[in-house]
């Protein structure tokens, strides 16, 4: 524990050395301090990863990189341990690491996978579209999610195109048929989750925060040379708040928070056995 305290604390003194200050006070969405990766992480098990970056707009109920962190990621994991036999890495008990990492920190590739939320408010500098570059190719594993309408389509697609140029790498819609939804437990659609705030304001009467534009959820991918998908984007859909507000009410858990984490199960299992 102790060892893990004065890491914990090199952490953050390094984050504010190294430049990384210009974001005021790292805490997530709730209010929860950020968990800042050591140098040397406590195991190997399975932790999460969020991406802390820059946002260059703003968009209706969004909160930049705060959005859905950490307890999206928590509960996820928490599920994931209960009905896999996927090892976790524990803050504490009932609690999972999920590192908030910026593209630029090396940290980002001892990362399995890493997440975003509200991502057409991002923008990215060319240094970090290059490490998004090179962890991809890598082999790494990259969800965004959380973000609604055309206009935000149009910021997210051209920032990830500076990492991952569209000659190359082709964005597509992905069938039911594939693989990823059928990891370990049946999907057969891609789930529309509101923001739980949203859900209370129109007394449940619509999924689509952006009226009829976006009335339909999709589940979009980029896949490496070998077919393997390393980016997917839920688009017009808040997946990880199903996960992030499951124990806030009970309506909103059995309408969105079972669909939500099947589709999360599958996800994390197929990003880390392909």
């Amino acid at each position: 524990m102790a060892v893990l305290i004065i890491s914990a604390g090199y952490s953050y003194a390094q984050f504010a050395r190294d430049g990384f200050d210009g974001f005021g006070e790292l805490r997530g969405e709730q209010g929860d301090p950020a968990e800042l990766p050591p140098r040397q992480w406590p195991d190997r098990n399975l932790a999460g990863c969020h991406l802390l970056y820059t946002s260059v707009r703003r968009e209706a109920n969004g909160a930049g990189w705060r959005t859905d962190y950490p307890w999206a990621q928590r509960n996820l994991l928490i599920r994931l341990s209960e009905l896999t036999k996927t090892r976790v890495s524990w803050l504490k008990e009932g609690v999972p690491h999920v590192w908030l990492v910026r593209l630029t920190d090396p940290a980002l590739f001892e990362c399995s996978y890493l997440m975003a939320s509200d991502v057409g408010t991002l923008g990215l500098s060319q240094e970090e579209a290059d490490a998004l570059q090179l962890y991809l190719e890598k082999g790494g594993f990259l969800w965004v999610d959380d973000f609604w309408g055309e206009a935000a389509w149009d910021q997210w697609s051209r920032e990830l195109a500076r990492a991952m140029p569209s000659a190359e790498y082709t964005i597509e819609d992905v069938p039911l048929s594939d693989p990823i939804f059928h990891s370990m437990l049946e999907v057969k659609k891609v789930p529309q989750v509101t923001g739980i705030g949203f859900w209370r304001a129109v007394g449940g009467r619509t999924t689509s925060e952006r009226g009829a534009e976006s009335a339909v959820a999709h589940l979009r991918t980029i896949r490496d040379k070998h077919g393997r998908i390393i980016v997917v984007m839920t688009h017009n859909t808040d997946v990880s708040n199903s996960w992030e507000r499951e124990t806030e009410d009970a309506a909103y858990f059995y309408q969105f928070s079972i669909d939500g984490y099947a589709l999360g199960v599958n996800v994390l299992l197929y990003a880390m056995t392909h």
